[in-house]
């Protein structure tokens, strides 16, 4: 864990958080500003702001639980979306996964909403732990 990590103090429980799916080694949830409903944070516990950082080991499930997560939004199509550093858009120093559902007038573009709707989190957690 790292002091001023916002995804380590999710991970430790000091800020609260709409999670999904937990092991020892990952956790997943909401995203706080999602741009599309079920847009979900895939998280190693372990503390590293490049992949390249991450042992192997604490990576070795991540894509497991976006694809069982995935199932469980109900998204057909859906972006995953892993960015190391400024340059890349990476705006928290903690590697994480991004799966963002997709609809058939987005496409692949990325764009951020310039202001993010109001989204009833909890119901959304609901919703889809209800389906894992």
């Amino acid at each position: 864990m790292a002091d001023g990590c916002v995804f380590c103090a999710i991970i430790s429980g000091k800020l609260p958080s709409y999670k999904l799916y937990e092991t020892p080694k990952t956790l997943a949830f909401l995203d706080a500003r999602p741009i599309s409903h079920g847009h979900l944070l895939v998280v190693p516990k372990y503390h590293a702001a490049k992949l390249t950082s991450v042992p192997d080991e604490d990576l070795s499930e991540i894509l497991g639980i976006v694809k069982k997560l995935a199932i469980a939004v109900g998204c057909e199509d859906f972006n995953v979306l892993q960015s190391n550093g400024k340059i890349a858009m990476q705006t928290v120093g903690h590697v994480h996964f991004h799966m963002i559902p997709k609809t058939a007038d987005e496409g692949l573009l990325m764009r951020l909403p310039d202001e993010f709707p109001v989204v009833d989190l909890a119901k959304v957690q609901s919703e889809i732990k209800s389906k894992l």
